[in-house]
């Protein structure tokens, strides 16, 4: 029905690709796994703390965003290499060797950890909703339930068709804020000097950092990027094999590039809109939609950017429960029909907007919430591609290994500082 979008025929092409037969657009092929791990680094808790750090401090934190997307290329990478080299995710390499109490434990805190980082999704879907077009956040609720499962439905055409519609979706967010930081027309001097100079304005500054950085590093994509690779090229022998996990490398850097773009250009756009207009004080998605045409001076600011929320909502909202059923199936072996896993993760976005929760308040919690869960998925990846016998010839060099420790040691103690912060003020 889709011709060259079928499973089979990218698959094809990419058998054609390593064995040397096709050297057009080679790359094409491989690429889309990494698109959708993408995504959650573009989600609206992402927008949330990038608005305010560009509102309250301007440019100064650019760095931290370059520098969190460096690290999420290398993770990525990673969960890529475990799935491709062990032909099992994340969560299946931890049923197989971990004691039987610790996976159900680890199923446990992953399904809290994916609940919670879908939390943040819908009600930024549902905010989208509300602020274009008027509708109450428990009809907006319910339209991106309806939206996110016809759309995982394709699911039966293949995993291409799928990627397509994601790398889609996290195109016409970038475009957004492409437009959108025309339209605010920021100055290029401040921007550089806040990419390439580590500075911390004030102790708030630094808790403010750790959550942009806890709120990059998504524990949930992990265990789905090992699982996007695991399966979607076979190779006949270790050469074409470690060529493959070259592609991968290449998919991973384009998707993480372009979130780590989009994730600038919320930061930039705050900045330009609110922090150079002298109002350091917006904070919220709901403050930076009302606030941006008038602050900007066109009309077309507001509306396009509750269009990008609008898509990162729903493709992060996709790519959340997606997640979920790789943590059932790979932690306990268990799958439950796609319309349950939706109303699963739909639950407790419902029960916050009927509780009358500060949608804000709601993102917060999630991103506290998921601070938890992100140990629990690097330091095993890291344990598990450093290790030869597992890897065999994709196993991680010594270096990789090294940095790949300090990277979790950073994240975990920053982490747990956004924690501490949180729940001792």
């Amino acid at each position: 029905m889709f011709g060259s979008l079928s499973d089979r025929s990218v698959r094809l092409q990419a058998t054609d690709v390593l064995s040397g037969k096709r050297r057009r657009l080679g790359w094409l092929p491989f690429l889309g796994p990494a698109m959708i791990a993408a995504v959650a680094y573009i989600d609206p808790g992402n927008f949330a703390t990038n608005i305010e750090a560009g509102s309250r401090y301007g440019y100064a934190l650019l760095w931290v965003i370059l520098s969190a997307n460096l690290c999420a290329m290398l993770i990525q990478s990673m969960s890529a290499r475990l799935g491709l080299a062990t032909g099992n995710n994340l969560a299946e390499v931890i049923r197989q060797r971990f004691p039987r109490p610790l996976v159900w434990a680890y199923w446990v805190q992953a399904e809290v950890v994916a609940i919670a980082t879908d939390l943040a999704e819908f009600l930024g879907a549902a905010l989208a909703f509300h602020l274009l077009f008027g509708l109450s956040l428990m009809e907006g609720a319910l339209l991106t339930g309806v939206i996110t499962y016809l759309a995982l439905t394709l699911q039966r055409f293949g995993f291409r068709l799928l990627e397509v519609l994601i790398t889609a979706m996290i195109v016409a967010v970038a475009a957004g804020f492409v437009l959108e930081l025309i339209l605010a027309r920021p100055p290029a001097g401040p921007i550089f000097k806040g990419l390439f100079t580590p500075v911390f304005p004030d102790a708030y500054a630094v808790y403010l950092a750790a959550g942009m950085l806890g709120a990059t590093v998504m524990p949930h994509v992990i265990y789905l990027h090992s699982a996007l690779s695991q399966h979607r090229v076979v190779v006949d022998d270790e050469h074409q094999r470690r060529r493959l996990m070259s592609y991968y490398r290449l998919d991973v850097v384009i998707g993480m590039a372009l979130a780590g773009l989009v994730n600038l250009g919320i930061l930039a756009l705050a900045a330009a809109a609110f922090h150079d207009q002298g109002r350091s004080d917006v904070a919220t998605i709901s403050d930076s939609y009302q606030l941006l045409s008038p602050m900007i001076g066109h009309d077309l600011a507001s509306v396009t950017f509750g269009l990008v929320l609008l898509m990162a909502g729903l493709s992060s909202s996709i790519v959340g429960t997606l997640s979920g059923q790789v943590v059932m199936q790979g932690f306990i072996n268990v799958r439950i029909p796609l319309w349950l896993r939706r109303l699963v993760t739909m639950a407790p976005a419902i029960a916050v907007i009927m509780l009358g929760v500060s949608e804000q308040k709601a993102l917060v919690a999630s991103q506290v919430i998921l601070s938890f869960g992100i140990p629990f998925a690097l330091m095993p990846l890291v344990w598990f591609t450093a290790d030869r016998t597992l890897m065999g010839n994709l196993v991680s060099g010594r270096l990789l290994t090294w940095v790949g420790a300090l990277i979790c040691a950073i994240i975990i103690a920053l982490n747990a500082f956004v924690l501490v912060a949180t729940v001792f003020g």
